[in-house]
């Protein structure tokens, strides 16, 4: 007979691995000693099978759900790279709360060191690859604070595609000045290296500031201080293809 299509089982011990992002050997040490319950009674057996959809697990006292991907919310400070790992500079895999790490994680597009705002973290590529591709048309706004004040030229060149440096063609891009007019918010349905700066070069202005606000219909959390990061629940993650 066929599995129910609510039914997943695994190991336990690999089970704890994965949403916890541990080793299994991490994983097993929770289980000797005691720290492990399934459905309420205490787990000794490291290949004790569970229905990751059905039964609850907890780890000394919390529950740990299971996901078969998980999506991340964070405000990325500036002085932070979008990587997964460095050497030298901190990443925004580092700040993610233990609460959240898990293997395979990593930033679904990249803000500049000095960016701040909305970046999200995952380990679903293939959402990553819709929302990165300009064939998805997936938007992304950002907030910039600029040197001079932008004009009505600037909407126009922004709208039919300015030509950076080197002679690349941006595809149209959404320029809206707010009642200062050295702040403006973009719109952009791609992401070339440092994008909105060079845009802003080509115009005859600069950026001092610069922040990611809003990823397809998802906004950033303004309760969410620099650093700071929270879970996009798997019912919302779907406003990433609503349009605004």
């Amino acid at each position: 007979m066929p599995a129910s299509r609510n039914s997943k089982i695994s190991r336990l011990d690999k089970f704890i691995a994965e949403q916890m992002a541990v080793s299994r050997e991490d994983a097993r040490k929770y289980i000797k000693k005691r720290s492990v319950t399934v459905n309420g009674v205490t787990a000794r057996l490291y290949d004790m099978k569970i229905n990751v959809r059905k039964d609850t697990v907890t780890v000394e006292g919390n529950e740990i759900l299971y996901r078969s991907h998980i999506y991340i919310m964070m405000n990325k400070p500036k002085g932070v790279i979008c990587a997964v790992k460095d050497r030298n500079e901190k990443t925004v895999i580092d700040l993610l709360p233990e609460n959240l790490k898990r293997k395979g994680l990593f930033p679904a597009g990249r803000l500049d060191r000095d960016t701040e705002g909305f970046v999200l973290i995952t380990d679903d590529g293939e959402l990553s690859h819709k929302i990165l591709s300009p064939r998805s048309h997936v938007p992304k706004v950002y907030f910039a604070r600029l040197l001079n004040e932008a004009d009505n030229g600037c909407i126009k060149e922004f709208e039919e595609g300015i030509v950076i440096d080197g002679g690349d063609k941006c595809l149209p891009a959404g320029l809206e000045i707010l009642s200062d007019k050295q702040e403006v918010l973009i719109t952009l349905y791609e992401g070339k290296y440092h994008q909105v700066k060079r845009m802003f070069h080509a115009a005859g202005n600069e950026v001092v500031y610069l922040k990611r606000i809003r990823i397809g219909g998802i906004s950033l959390d303004e309760n969410l201080a620099h650093g700071e990061a929270r879970e996009i629940l798997h019912k919302d993650i779907c406003n990433i293809y609503t349009f605004f």
